[in-house]
């Protein structure tokens, strides 16, 4: 697996395609600061790290309105052959604002609205809406 955090998003884009309640990841604090950014914007319920006899895994409860994910789109911008960054000028707005742009800051990872208000800029890692 050469990239992580596409692997994650792609696993949570395909549970939400079939309707499953959670989905359960190796862990890395980067994909748990990502699951509890995705808590905190409300686009999924909770995080959770799992401790199994040899490794950690990550578990994500997936949210839904009635039968509709509340997630309908997930996009990875930087990818390791081709790093994007943006100052905080210059940070794209995820479908006219009703979505969130994760960005890799020096302060951690953080939403976009965030990241503009903290006049912050730094690697896009992804979209989600």
């Amino acid at each position: 697996m050469t990239d992580p955090i596409s692997d994650m998003l792609t696993q949570i884009r395909n549970a939400l395609m079939v309707a499953k309640p959670e989905v359960l990841l190796p862990h890395s604090n980067l994909k748990q600061r990502l699951g509890e950014l995705l808590v905190s914007e409300g686009l999924i319920e909770s995080t959770e790290v799992v401790d199994s006899d040899e490794r950690k895994f990550l578990k994500l409860k997936l949210k839904y309105a009635g039968t509709r994910p509340t997630i309908v789109g997930i996009k990875r911008v930087s990818k390791p052959g081709q790093r994007v960054y943006a100052g905080a000028d210059e940070l794209p707005r995820t479908q006219s604002g009703y979505g969130i742009t994760i960005i890799s800051t020096s302060k951690g990872l953080m939403g976009d609205r965030q990241a503009r208000k903290e006049r912050l800029g730094g690697e896009i890692i992804c979209q989600i809406w």
